[in-house]
């Protein structure tokens, strides 16, 4: 039996497709290999991340979205046609999709964005806003009398919602996450140690050692790089306790936009809030310590929610279930599950 829809969680740092009753089938790296003088494509998700770092001058590996923005669609469109050509298994013959977007996109990116979705073989095209999914994708009962808010911090953006009544009562989307960690690991490493090293080895550092609150036991990570003054090949031991004084102040301007919702929020909700906690989700909401800090700064409690690196893939399937209503919707096949009885 043919899928009667997917949904494509477009992440900054890897694309997810999720089917109906089958779960995510596809998981990759949003990352493309191409040969700069002609542009054609050489290689696309795991096999492309390989190269990440060790390409000659005839291959470029590019990540063709940045901070939830299509930066390159040819690139867009050849990386989403190829996934849909690994996700064959479940028969995917010219589904409908629904693909989710970061809240604050303009009307123009939004239509580049459909524009990159159809041309890869997708006849049509909804979009669900990131927050909305969050919500969703976290298990929150959106019908109950009660305002909830939910956090995810992903690659690209940190998106923040409340939610009450099955509406969404504000949200916001910074690009405060995952990418900026990196960057940043790598401008410690080259002012402090003088090594200059990859995104790559930059996200491995976050991943192994990374956190944002003090550890009893020091990790240690060996990076291995290029000596930023002779050029030549170099290793560092570096200590979880340095990298999280890089990660933490990115990891407290986050912690600073909650707090910024939390004020912008009626006295009524807050008091919810109060009550149910906050729901947090997203590959970076895993880093140590993360949920500590936020309940450190804000008093409330929160909760991780279950496989949250899956969050937003779970909530934008969810969504598929409505394409129908978003078909008569002139604004761009917006759907919004929360506001549909």
């Amino acid at each position: 039996m043919l899928a009667a829809g997917i949904a494509i969680d477009l992440g900054t740092s890897r694309t997810r497709i999720f089917v109906p009753k089958k779960g995510v089938v596809m998981d990759q790296p949003s990352v493309v290999a191409i040969e700069p003088r002609t542009r054609d494509v050489i290689a696309v998700g795991d096999e492309a991340h390989q190269m990440l770092g060790r390409t000659s001058k005839r291959r470029e590996v590019i990540f063709p979205l940045f901070g939830g923005m299509i930066c390159d669609y040819y690139l867009i469109e050849s990386m989403v046609r190829f996934f849909l050509k690994r996700a064959r298994r479940v028969r995917l013959i010219m589904p409908k999709a629904v693909i989710c977007i970061p809240g604050e996109v303009t009307d123009v990116q939004k239509m580049a964005a459909i524009n990159a979705i159809e041309a890869a073989g997708v006849r049509k095209v909804h979009m669900i806003e990131a927050h909305i999914a969050a919500a969703i994708g976290s298990g929150i009962e959106v019908k109950n009398p009660h305002g909830s808010m939910v956090v995810n911090i992903g690659a690209g953006t940190t998106d923040i919602a409340v939610i009450s009544l099955n509406g969404l009562v504000s949200s916001r989307s910074v690009r405060l996450a995952g990418d900026k960690m990196d960057e940043e690991i790598i401008k410690y490493m080259r002012r402090k140690h003088g090594l200059v090293i990859g995104k790559r080895t930059a996200e491995n550092i976050k991943i192994e050692i990374g956190s944002v609150a003090p550890q009893i036991k020091q990790l240690v990570f060996r990076s291995k790089g290029r000596d930023g003054v002779t050029g030549l090949p170099r290793w560092v031991d570096v200590h979880s306790g340095n990298i999280r004084n890089v990660l933490f102040d990115i990891a407290e301007k986050i912690v600073t936009h909650i707090n910024d919702m939390l004020e912008l929020t009626s006295p009524e909700l807050v008091g919810d809030i109060l009550e149910d906690g906050v729901f947090l989700s997203g590959g970076c909401a895993q880093l140590c310590g993360f949920d500590k800090l936020i309940e450190e700064r804000t008093g409330l409690e929160v909760h991780l929610v279950e496989d949250p690196v899956y969050c937003v893939a779970r909530g934008t399937g969810y969504a598929i279930d409505y394409m129908s209503t978003a078909s008569r919707n002139k604004n761009f096949g917006i759907i919004n599950p929360l506001s549909v009885e």
